[in-house]
């Protein structure tokens, strides 16, 4: 099948209790990984693009790649996302260049400013045939162009999002919740230590998420900065030569709970940085007479897809669900 909108993934999602993935995508190994565990797994997926990803590897060949996989992997439904699209040129771009869907991050403006950027990307791209997130609450964290302190991040105004779905006509939104961007996504302060002095993170408020699902019944919702930040490969970066003390992401039970309510897409992108990272540092110190980046790629491309064939079925739930 062609690349596919987000409208039918997310209206079965909702309906299943479940949560489409939407992964991050920079290079080929990371692209196949990725749609090979969800072709194996029959799983819906959304392979996201974001502007330092385009920057990096150049719109053309990231959209040939995904096209790649689509022919690869016909038995699945495969969306083109634009991650944090940051201003109608970047997302009318994408809408031109043969994305199904794109995100517009106007969530640190002010509302009303927001809004009329967002309804100005939906009817372009409403036009074309492409669908829309766009995002209310700011999250703190980094990830690529995207930095924001933990003291200007803030959660969604649940009060905010009918007004905010009504005029700006966009399909999904993403909220904030407590989650956050890249691998530190909490300090050390924020959190508590459990006996292992392992850091544990602060809830997730679902009070949140429940609000904004009673304002919003049917309406798909987004989790941005959702890795868990697997403990297994902070462990290996660590022991062999990375310096990442503190790592820690979002808890996968709670990741679960959310894709069980009305959250419909849960994007991952640090857990795969972190799956290749562990896996190439572990490789070079075994192998230290190897030189050929397909030795110690195809490994990294392998971790990419055990990572994920446990994301699809323990914690999205969408396998089988294609």
């Amino acid at each position: 099948m062609p690349l596919v909108t987000t409208t039918e993934m997310f209206k079965k999602a909702y309906e299943g209790g479940y949560a489409v993935g939407a992964f991050n995508v920079n290079n080929m190994e990371i692209v196949q990984g990725i749609t090979e565990a969800c072709q194996e797994q029959k799983a819906p997926v959304v392979l996201q693009v974001s502007k330092g990803a385009r920057a990096y590897a150049n719109h053309t060949y990231l959209v040939k790649m995904v096209e790649a996989a689509v022919k690869e992997c016909p038995d699945i439904p495969i969306a083109l996302h634009l991650d944090h699209g940051p201003d109608f040129e970047t997302c009318k771009s994408c809408i031109d260049g043969g994305f199904t869907s794109v995100m517009i991050d106007c969530s640190s403006k002010p509302f009303d400013e927001n809004v009329e950027i967002t309804k100005k990307v939906v009817e372009y791209a409403h036009a074309h045939g492409v669908v829309v997130e766009a995002e209310l609450g700011t999250l703190a964290g980094v990830e690529d162009d995207v930095q924001v302190s933990a003291e200007d991040s803030s959660y969604t105004h649940p009060e905010e999002v009918e007004e905010f779905v009504t005029r700006t006509g966009c399909d999904s939104l993403a909220i904030a919740i407590g989650t956050s961007h890249g691998a530190y996504k909490f300090t050390p302060e924020q959190c508590t230590r459990n006996e292992q002095g392992i850091l544990v993170p602060p809830p997730l408020r679902f009070d949140v998420l429940e609000e904004v699902s009673k304002r919003l019944p049917g309406f798909p919702i987004v989790l941005h900065g959702s890795s868990s930040v697997p403990q297994n490969f902070v462990d290996i970066i660590n022991a062999h030569g990375g310096k990442m003390p503190d790592a820690i992401g979002i808890p996968e039970e709670e990741l679960r709970k959310a894709a069980s309510m009305s959250v419909c897409k849960i994007n991952i992108d640090s857990d795969i940085r972190l799956a290749i990272t562990a896996t190439i540092r572990e490789y070079f110190d075994e192998h230290p007479d190897h030189f050929d980046p397909r030795q110690y790629l195809k490994p990294a491309r392998q971790a990419v897809k055990d990572m994920v064939t446990h994301k699809l079925v323990h914690v999205l739930g969408c396998n089988g669900k294609a």
